[in-house]
């Protein structure tokens, strides 16, 4: 018999919170009955909220982030059209494979697995496109294999000073929700976010905010497009209802998520984020590892990839982890496989369970052959916890 639950610390799906679950087990209703607008619309307004978009349209497609991923592109570019993208990780190639895929002409820039977008190197490229060839700009916010979060301000700041006129396309699937986006002050034309992060919900939901320059480019784009068609979504969603049978029990969901979110506070969210990150990153010190993420100024606040020791598989850390001890760690993706596992730290969470997954990751690590004194990483994180509390006692006193 297998008492209390299995721990989930995997970048994602996240945590689901038990108001959520609740929240989306109710009958199904008729999505085309005059009052299925009451629960879609506040939702828009919700999400805008959450993106910090006052301008454009947000968008829910039934799918995971790569659908959002695709809709993106092909409802504001044509073939052949020339983008310029930056591979860090998983996920950054990811996009730079879609995008191939769908005849876009990709200008890749490589970065080592570990650093952030290449802002000088972007710069100088826009700035060397005179004739603006370059349609759009890419950047994964927060690249999941590698725990590394890049300046979205600073590829604007990069675009601003070229004064190049191209869309800024950003991944926020594994930020959005954890750690602070503002689309508006961004000057971001495409954001994509998914259900499974910081949303808190299941796998299945994903969301778009659309600024004004890219509902315009969406007119004259040419890549063929039918289920994530922004147009066909744009006319039903004025009322409240969508071109095709929509997802409703994780639009209830959705609808307590944010509550959550609202209710909490989004700079409490992201200060929350922050301070369980620190308590992992201290903990991973304490063992005498490091990061894949090569400056603190990458460093997620929604996972960390933790580099394992000289002849210690990660993948046997994992293996370890969830057999022995019933948690899940994301694994080492691509060239990082065996060489890294991944604690994700978003969501429902607080500074408990963060403990909780270090101690299970500092078992694992002994039994997989790791050399580190038990209980270092919990004590270190432990202590760092017990401050930010203290601080946060003094700060409400005053």
């Amino acid at each position: 018999m297998r008492n209390g639950i299995t721990h989930l610390y995997i970048p994602g799906p996240t945590n689901i919170p038990e108001a959520v679950r609740q929240a989306m087990n109710v009958p199904m209703q008729d999505m085309r009955a005059a009052d299925f607008g009451e629960l879609t619309k506040p939702l828009f307004e919700g999400v805008r909220k959450v993106f910090k978009a006052e301008a454009g349209r947000v968008f829910l497609f039934p799918s995971s982030g790569s659908g959002a991923w695709e809709a993106a592109m092909t409802n504001t570019l044509s073939p052949g059209d020339r983008v310029l993208m930056a591979s860090y990780g998983q996920f950054s190639q990811l996009w730079v494979q879609m995008a191939a895929s769908l005849g876009l002409q990709v200008e890749c820039l490589e970065v080592p697995w570990g650093e952030g977008v290449p802002l000088e190197a972007y710069e100088q490229r826009l700035k060397a496109d005179r004739s603006h060839a370059i349609k759009a700009v890419f950047v994964t916010h927060n690249e999941t294999a590698t725990g590394v979060t890049s300046d979205v301000a600073g590829v604007r700041a990069a675009l601003d000073a070229a004064g190049h006129p191209a869309l800024l396309f950003v991944d926020g699937v594994s930020s959005i929700g954890s750690i602070d986006f503002r689309q508006d002050d961004w000057g971001v034309d495409l954001a994509v976010a998914g259900s499974q992060k910081g949303f808190m919900l299941p796998a299945g939901l994903s969301l778009i905010g659309v600024s004004d320059k890219a509902l315009e480019a969406s007119k004259g784009a040419t890549l063929r497009r039918c289920y994530f068609d922004f147009a066909d979504m744009a006319k039903m969603n004025a009322e409240g209802f969508f071109p095709y049978t929509p997802p409703t029990q994780l639009f209830h969901g959705l609808k307590a998520s944010l509550a959550l979110l609202f209710e909490e506070g989004l700079d409490q969210v992201f200060a929350r984020h922050a301070r369980l990150a620190e308590g992992v990153r201290r903990g991973v010190a304490a063992w005498g590892l490091e990061l894949c993420a090569a400056h603190p100024r990458w460093y997620s606040d929604t996972v960390s990839a933790v580099r394992v020791p000289a002849g210690v598989d990660a993948r046997e850390v994992i293996r370890l982890g969830y057999q022995r001890y019933r948690t899940s760690f994301g694994s080492g993706l691509g060239p990082l496989a065996g060489k890294v596992f991944r604690i994700g730290h978003l969501g429902d969470l607080n500074e408990v369970m963060c403990l909780a997954a270090l101690a299970s990751a500092e078992m694992a690590l002994l039994d997989a052959g790791a050399d580190l004194e038990a209980g270092s990483g919990v004590a270190a994180a432990q202590a760092w916890y017990r401050e930010a509390a203290a601080q946060q006692v003094r700060l409400a006193a005053e």
